[in-house]
């Protein structure tokens, strides 16, 4: 590990001086005052959704309040449940890649490379060096993607609208070069069991080297002045507090596991493609607050943006795809073998759960989703919160319900 990768960040490193003033001037913020409850008839079920402007998929909400304050609220899922883990099941390996991309629509070349990788340890397969190297640059500039797409939306949510243009002009960037090199919407099928399809074209490496010098002063502009804004803060500081024991149990990870300041971090934890030879640091918050979350995604666009750059300073020559093995040979799976192989995707650990058919496609296929587990902490945290901060207690959480009803 490189000296430096296994300090956490904390993410009260990254406010401003200008931030903390304004913090200071809100002064500390007010536990919510317990109204008194009445009678168990003054309590009314609210239904939110299936459908709402600022959920990214379908998911109904069953909000029990009494006045303007939540007392409970129960995620209802079943609205998108497409099957996919039984259409795996019977669909060849390599066939499956392309229908990874589906489960999480803004972060596909994080969710192709971990199924990738459990093929790869299912079978006993090994990238090659350069593979290595160029499926975590594409799935650091995957988080970056991912990551503005929620500060935009999250921002709009909340009704601050310059931030929603500035990070989909950036994140239009990073898409560009996914573009470029696979012709088509980012994942698409790039990944391979073994490696990548197909090497870089010309030119792309000095793309992607201006676009990720150049990133933080963007990323700058997008969220400097939000994060330091008073308003925000008044929005966000101590709202939805997941405090570290409880996010543990509910099986949290991702930034809202770290927001909540437990250190854990796959890509330092349990290395993985080429982190272990990467230096970055892990942003950790200390409140569990929905201003937190927002704080260490931010931080770790900065981090992925570091990595993006190594990537490239060491990237190394020679092919990017492994020859499979034989069936039968010693590198093939035999029938019942079964593995779990996980990454830190950017909504946190997304995993694949495969046991061999000894055929060509897996008889049993189940995933791990960030979004399913995240959405665990929804009651957790709206609990006591006003009924008009629903939709950003939602939008902090950062949820892709395509990965969280499969």
């Amino acid at each position: 590990m490189t000296e430096g990768a296994d300090e956490p960040l904390a993410v009260e490193a990254v406010e401003t001086v200008e931030a903390i003033e304004a913090v200071e001037a809100i002064g500390p913020v007010a536990e919510p005052v317990a109204e008194p409850r009445g009678e168990r008839g003054e309590e009314i079920e609210l239904g939110f959704g299936p459908q709402h402007p600022a959920i990214q998929g379908v998911l109904r909400l069953r909000a029990r309040v009494d006045g303007e304050r939540i007392v409970d609220c129960r995620p209802v899922l079943g609205h998108l449940h497409r099957g996919v883990e039984k259409l795996f099941e019977r669909t060849p390996f390599a066939d499956i890649v392309p229908q990874t991309d589906r489960l999480d629509f803004a972060a596909a070349a994080t969710t192709n490379l971990a199924y990738v990788g459990a093929v790869e340890k299912l079978r006993g397969i090994v990238a090659p060096p350069r593979a290595r190297y160029l499926r975590t640059l594409f799935a650091e500039l995957q988080r970056i993607a991912s990551h503005l797409l929620w500060l935009a939306g999250h921002a709009a949510d909340l009704g601050v609208m310059p931030p929603f243009f500035a990070a989909l002009r950036e994140r239009d960037r990073v898409l560009g070069l996914f573009e470029v090199y696979l012709r088509q919407y980012p994942g698409a099928s790039g990944m391979r069991p073994g490696g990548l399809s197909h090497d870089l074209p010309a030119g792309w490496v000095e793309k992607c080297r201006e676009l990720a010098g150049s990133f933080p002063a963007r990323l700058e502009e997008c969220a400097g002045g939000l994060l330091g804004s008073r308003l925000w803060k008044k929005r966000t500081v101590g709202l939805g507090v997941l405090a570290a024991d409880a996010a543990v149990d509910l099986g949290v990870t991702g930034p809202v596991l770290r927001a909540s300041g437990v250190d854990w971090d796959l890509r330092r934890a349990m290395p993985y493609e080429a982190y272990g030879e990467m230096a970055f640091e892990v942003p950790v918050g200390r409140n569990g607050d929905a201003h937190d979350r927002c704080l260490v995604r931010v931080e770790e666009m900065r981090q992925a943006a570091r990595i993006v750059l190594q990537c490239l300073d060491a990237l190394p020559e020679g092919p990017v795809l492994a020859e499979p093995p034989r069936e039968g040979s010693a590198g093939s799976a035999e029938r019942g073998e079964e593995v779990y192989h996980a990454i830190e995707g950017p909504k946190g650990e997304i995993g694949f759960y495969l046991v061999s058919g000894g055929a060509a496609s897996p008889h049993r296929c189940h995933v791990r989703a960030p979004s399913f587990a995240n959405l665990q902490a929804l009651p957790e945290i709206c609990r006591g919160e006003l009924v008009g901060d629903l939709v950003a207690l939602i939008g902090s959480l950062d949820l892709s319900l395509g990965e969280a009803d499969r």
